[in-house]
């Protein structure tokens, strides 16, 4: 039974540029923590991906990220980008707040990221290999209120999941980072 809805794109709470956390122990805060997390243990079951949702994509506007990068979920708080390289890449980006949609967007290739665990202590991931670094992009813009939409390369940079499954090779080679999506 689904207990959490993710918001869809038109919903103007997925615009909104988040607060920061300011207080980790808070027992509001630990509540919403675990909404998001078990939105994700959700969206993962029902749609068979998703590595990552952000707090306003289930209505929280605040800067937190509940992630699965295969060993288990874990949360990031209040998550800044400390650097960005150069290099970047294109890639079809995916999001469960448009399921059904991929978008072509330009990530930068790696990035250096700071942020706070759920117990408050301090990360840092220094030159994040391209997968984490395009992950945390995008979850990082949906705290600013920015969806992989707006960052659509050009008109031609919109495919439904169904025709992209129906050709991945020929969508896949209009990227030179293959794809998130498999």
């Amino acid at each position: 039974m689904i207990t959490e809805t993710v918001l869809q794109v038109g919903d103007p709470r997925l615009r909104i540029e988040c607060a920061t956390v300011d207080n980790i122990a808070d027992p509001v805060f630990q509540e919403e923590n675990r909404r998001l997390h078990r939105a994700l243990a959700e969206f993962r079951e029902s749609h068979g991906f998703g590595r990552a949702i952000a707090a306003p994509q289930i209505g929280i506007p605040k800067r937190l990220i509940a992630m699965n990068l295969g060993e288990g979920s874990f949360s990031v708080i209040n998550p800044r980008i400390l650097e960005l390289s150069e290099e970047t890449m294109t890639l079809w980006d995916d999001c469960m707040s448009f399921p059904w949609l991929l978008v072509r967007v330009r990530r930068h290739r790696h990035i250096t990221v700071a942020f706070q665990d759920e117990k408050g202590e301090h990360h840092e991931w220094r030159q994040m290999d391209p997968t984490h670094s395009e992950l945390f992009q995008h979850e990082m813009d949906h705290l600013d209120g920015v969806l992989a939409l707006d960052r659509a390369i050009d008109r031609n940079a919109l495919v439904s999941r169904a025709v992209f499954e129906a050709d991945p090779d020929t969508f896949k080679s209009q990227v030179d980072f293959g794809s998130v999506y498999g």
